[in-house]
């Protein structure tokens, strides 16, 4: 039996078999270069290894150079705070001026040092900022470290990968933060993972942070993956479906190294239920986590009279809130206009809207001026009112006066704002997510201490309702709300705070 085999066959037999030898060669070529490949990626990690202990220990060479004695004649413990924008004035830096005098009590031989990037301002005037802004005044002096590039951690910076750039430039920043400085014990108070082992392995410190919101959370991934608009999934993004996972992919990524970088602290705390359970969901962290309240002025706004009758000419509605994109003013202003169309035209000079709130740069400047435009537009703008970077006093005051304390932020980590609301007797309403739902807007001992919403037309309703009830009910509310923010003041915080970075002093 004769086997006929076609030309087209055997050149495709032919073909496969030269195909089949390329691939031979090509991996033995990749087998013979495995070896060195291994000896001389090997070398570059002992290189590095080499390199990073060598900056390790001239780091702790110079530690040991700018050292000083204490009374004792032993050699002074040095403790920095990591807070580019100590002289911002809001929560955050409430924490930081706490934080510092509580430490101060207990370790008085201690060096306090605040890595800060206000370099338009002197020592003096921060201090002095810290007292007129939240009535802290220091027991001990405080070193500032000024630092140069601060511009690497403004978001205004990076239009595009905004997370990763940020992180990545407070890196460079906290290096730069390293060099001027190398502390004992290092806390950061407002963030900034990624510098967390720079200090801990570069510069051989005990590392401790203050969490006061996620750089990225579970929240912010689901938003991603459900392609629903936000202050930071533009609706650019949303309507494709490509760059939507894209972006996803994006945020796993940037989570996955947000949560190794995390857990190099040794201790970690955090400001609220909401912010704990994020945390040791990224983190998986096996430091220890706690959760330690904001340090809130209660004191000072109990000192309110609670049975002082609110004016009966008009009722005011106030907003405490860093100008800042998440804090979601527009929301605010747009449901206070729908309240006033629910009002006759005589009663709208009656009811006023004033929004409190700190400018950190020209970019939050911009945001208050785009708000104003806002009001405008809506026909509002007589009735509403922007006080911005106002002393202590002048907020205490028109808290006393207000009938509603007004707060939007969809999933507020916590809401220093909302508990001075509360405590100063204001009828407090806020959105129905994270730290207000979670820790502040709850119950006491059964009765109400607040009201919670979603839009502007629950937050409109809502409105509406508070300023429909009776000075019998009003009052209930307020004194509930009242009693149930003594557990956030400036004590509770001390004895937690203590607890927790006790571990970092042993």
């Amino acid at each position: 039996m004769r086997v006929i085999v076609s030309g087209w066959e055997v050149m495709l037999l032919s073909d496969m078999v030269a195909v089949w030898l390329c691939v031979c060669r090509l991996i033995r070529l990749l087998w013979s270069l495995l070896i060195p490949g291994l000896f001389l990626g090997g070398a570059l990690c002992l290189c590095l290894v080499v390199l990073l202990w060598g900056v390790r220990l001239w780091l702790q060479h110079r530690k040991d150079q700018s050292a000083s004695a204490g009374q004792d004649g032993k050699r002074q413990l040095v403790v920095a705070f990591f807070h580019p924008y100590c002289n911002a004035g809001g929560g955050g830096e409430r924490v930081l001026w706490c934080a510092l005098k509580t430490l101060q009590k207990k370790y008085k031989d201690a060096t306090y040092v605040v890595y800060t990037g206000d370099k338009k301002v002197t020592e003096e005037e921060i201090v002095n900022g810290a007292f007129r802004r939240f009535s802290i005044r220091l027991t001990h002096p405080v070193k500032f470290v000024f630092l140069e590039k601060r511009y690497l951690v403004e978001a205004s910076l990076y239009p595009y990968f905004t997370l990763l750039g940020q992180s990545l430039g407070s890196m460079f920043l906290g290096w730069e933060a390293l060099l001027k400085c190398v502390p004992d014990i290092y806390i950061d108070t407002m963030g900034y993972a990624f510098t967390l082992p720079l200090f801990k392995y570069l510069g051989g410190c005990c590392v401790g942070c203050y969490v006061h919101y996620p750089t990225i959370s579970t929240d912010m991934l689901s938003v991603v993956r459900n392609q629903n608009t936000s202050y930071n999934n533009t609706a650019f993004i949303t309507k494709n479906p490509f760059l939507s996972k894209l972006k996803l992919v994006y945020y796993f990524f940037f989570a996955f190294l947000y949560g190794w970088f995390g857990s190099c602290s040794d201790v970690v705390m955090v400001n609220s239920s909401w912010t704990l359970n994020h945390i040791l969901s990224l983190w998986k962290s096996g430091a220890y986590i706690s959760i330690v309240y904001p340090p809130c002025d209660v004191q000072t706004f109990l000192d309110i009279p609670l049975d002082k009758e609110k004016s009966t000419a008009g009722h005011s509605i106030v907003s405490v809130g860093q100008f800042r994109p998440e804090k979601d003013h527009p929301l605010q202003i747009k449901a206070f206009a729908k309240l006033l169309e629910k009002k006759t035209l005589g009663q709208q000079p009656l009811l006023k809207l004033i929004l409190i709130g700190g400018c950190r740069n020209q970019e939050d400047e911009q945001r208050v001026n785009g708000l104003k435009k806002l009001c405008e537009e809506l026909g509002v703008d007589r009735n509403v009112e922007f006080k911005v970077n106002i002393p202590f006093e002048e907020l205490k005051k028109y808290l006393a006066d207000a009938t509603i304390g007004l707060h939007t932020m969809w999933n507020e980590h916590f809401g220093i704002g909302i508990v001075e609301c509360m405590a100063a007797g204001t009828i407090i309403l806020a959105h129905n997510s994270g730290g207000p739902k979670l820790d502040i807007v709850v119950p006491y001992e059964g009765n109400i201490t607040g009201f919670l919403a979603e839009n502007e037309d629950t937050y409109a309703e809502t409105m509406a309702l508070i300023l429909s009830l009776s000075p019998e009910k009003s009052l209930e509310i307020r004194k509930n709300a009242r009693c149930s923010v003594r557990r956030f003041s400036d004590q509770e915080f001390e004895v937690a705070f203590l607890s927790s970075v006790e571990q970092l002093f042993k």
